[in-house]
């Protein structure tokens, strides 16, 4: 059973006019309504995001800079680098 993924676009006829835009006013409310229903982290929760975060940034920097120095040493040794 196939599923239809196409857009409303393709199956409104060319002849029918596009919805009408958002106003402005309406956009900001919409905004506010679903930021209201974010679960914000606590300060202790925000800490220990931001430590584990800034942890495996490390830890990757680390493993790329390693791969790096491995793989300029390689190809310097194939093709003869000074």
């Amino acid at each position: 059973m196939a599923i239809d993924t196409r857009g409303e676009t393709a199956d409104r006829p060319s002849g029918e006019k596009k919805t009408k835009r958002t106003s402005p006013a309406l956009f900001y409310r919409q905004i506010v309504a679903e930021l209201r229903k974010v679960i914000w982290p606590t300060r202790k929760e925000l800490i220990s995001y931001t430590i584990i975060v800034l942890v495996f940034v490390l830890i990757m920097v680390g493993i790329v800079s390693g791969l790096d120095a491995l793989f300029t040493e390689g190809v310097l040794r194939i093709f003869g680098g000074s």
